[in-house]
């Protein structure tokens, strides 16, 4: 996981953009104000800074400048309140590689770091797949929610807790609430053939789990169980 340090003095929209950004899979240092900043940046560990300019002890952009002036290779995006074009032009102008609004949609967020990425020549961060138990509905990256049943919501939780661990199929039926010895094995193969259906049919994209013959099934892809 590529690290990342955000500096947003707001509370809600720092806890917002911290679990948006862990979804698309950075590992995420999260500081609200100039002084944890200085205490939290890395050089060597941090390849990426979102940065606010409007912060309760000083300005953003004389950190951008200062970041610049060290001359290491760091992607630099101001996330700010400010939309002006001359506030703008000054980002760029003073060090900034993008200059994003704070109305600006998270996924153009996204696009923006994974293009920043490329150019610092980064590995590009993986997809992540988000399952929502509370409205019982799957994520897939870059698409719109499905929704589930519970009993599919049950046996994706279990999977996606541990992706690439081969989940047993007694585990998924335990999870289910039945007795694994009593329980017709057919149905779970049927529950994920239609998941898998359900999934193509909705996004285009196959659903990232494999069968273990006799074993089991695995989630083979980033994914994230949120309540």
């Amino acid at each position: 996981m590529l690290n990342l340090i955000l500096l947003e003095d707001e509370a809600v929209l720092r806890q917002e953009l911290t679990e948006f950004l862990g979804d698309c899979g950075y590992r995420v240092s999260a500081v609200a104000d100039l002084a944890s900043f200085h205490a939290s940046y890395i050089p060597t560990l941090h390849h990426i800074a979102i940065i606010d300019l409007g912060l309760p002890d000083g300005d953003g952009m004389a950190l951008v400048r200062a970041l610049r002036a060290q001359g290491r290779q760091l992607g630099i995006v101001v996330f700010t309140a400010r939309g002006a074009t001359q506030d703008k032009v000054n980002g760029l102008s003073g060090g900034a590689d993008h200059y994003l609004p704070k109305h600006t949609d998270l996924e153009e967020l996204a696009a923006t770091l994974g293009s920043l990425q490329r150019r610092l020549g980064e590995p590009a961060a993986a997809p992540t797949w988000i399952l929502e138990l509370g409205p019982r509905r799957l994520v897939p990256p870059g698409c719109s929610a499905i929704a589930l049943s519970q009993q599919d919501t049950t046996v994706l939780q279990v999977l996606m807790a541990e992706p690439e661990r081969i989940v047993s199929r007694q585990q998924i039926v335990q999870s289910l609430g039945e007795d694994f010895l009593d329980y017709d094995q057919r149905r779970l193969d049927t529950q994920i053939r239609r998941l898998r259906r359900k999934t193509e049919q909705a996004t285009g994209l196959p659903l990232p789990v494999n069968t273990a013959r006799n074993a089991g099934y695995r989630f083979f892809a980033n994914a994230a169980v949120r309540p």
